[in-house]
């Protein structure tokens, strides 16, 4: 996708939402980039906490599952900007729009054309899901442990205490593809088995503050 041309009267207003705040702050750096675009008004991991009347709410779904997801629903339920998904296939578009997002941007876009897909869905137009294969740079927690952004997510959801079987049943993944991001998450930081994994994920920035349900 070719990043937008045209310029806002005045950058679009952008709240950024996670349960995570270091994912949330590696976006929100990627995005400052682009000031005369975007400006980031609001970063909160509270579904309800947007206190600068944003015009677009960037829902970051790290560490969150598109089954019955209840914060993407409260999100949009309890404020008037749009809600835009912000995710991988895992969490794919259809999930995200049944839950009332007004918008699906995928994670394999580049900074600029991140900044510019929110600016046309802030304008009404349609944007196409695929990105670029640049992908934005970001931070979010083991990143320094050698974790890829889907190893760290596996490792999200088991310190939650969800199951391998309920990981794949509400991530639309294969049983075996879990597993295999699992067992490289072990083999990265050391783990042997779940408790142990559980232990260093509360050591390392993976207690989220999620209180809706996964």
């Amino acid at each position: 996708m070719e990043p937008a041309t045209h310029s806002p009267e005045r950058p679009v207003r952008v709240a950024l939402s996670n349960d995570y705040e270091i994912a949330l702050l590696g976006l929100a750096a990627m995005l400052a980039r682009h000031p005369d675009q975007v400006q980031i008004v609001d970063i909160t991991t509270n579904p309800n906490a947007m206190l600068h009347e944003p015009d677009v709410i960037l829902f970051d779904t790290f560490g969150r599952l598109p089954g019955e997801d209840a914060k993407l629903r409260r999100m949009v339920a309890e404020n008037d900007a749009k809600v835009v998904v912000y995710s991988w296939d895992d969490y794919p578009e259809d999930a995200a729009r049944q839950a009332g997002a007004a918008g699906y941007l995928h994670k394999s876009m580049s900074a600029p054309e991140l900044v510019g897909a929110i600016v046309a869905l802030h304008s009404g137009e349609q944007v196409p899901v695929a990105g670029g294969d640049d992908a934005p740079t970001q931070t979010w927690p083991g990143q320094a442990a050698g974790l890829s952004e889907r190893e760290a997510e596996m490792l999200s959801f088991i310190v939650r205490g969800l199951t391998n079987g309920d990981i794949a049943r509400r991530s639309y993944l294969s049983i075996n593809t879990v597993k295999t991001y699992i067992r490289t998450a072990y083999r990265k930081i050391g783990a042997t088995n779940r408790a142990q994994a559980v232990a260093w994920g509360f050591r390392n920035g993976f207690d989220s503050t999620d209180d809706t349900g996964v």
